[in-house]
């Protein structure tokens, strides 16, 4: 199963970043869990200075933007 962080405090663009995350993922067919990290030490932990963030089991993908549906499934294969 993957891990899908969605890094940012619940802004409009963290919203849609989530959204083409989940379609990328079930576009896929992969087992995921999705998870939004809202808490901002949490979030600076990754190292990104601008959210919305992506980071796949940890690993931190994209930054500072609203990465497509095809970015996120580029990412996640």
């Amino acid at each position: 199963m993957v891990t899908i962080q969605i890094l940012g405090t619940g802004c409009p663009k963290c919203k849609k970043l989530a959204e083409n995350a989940e379609a990328a993922a079930k576009e896929l067919g992969i087992a995921y869990r999705l998870v939004k990290v809202t808490d901002i030490n949490e979030i600076m932990r990754f190292g990104i200075m601008m959210t919305p963030g992506l980071a796949v089991d940890g690993v931190v993908k994209s930054a500072g933007k609203v990465a497509s549906v095809g970015d996120i499934k580029k990412m996640l294969q």
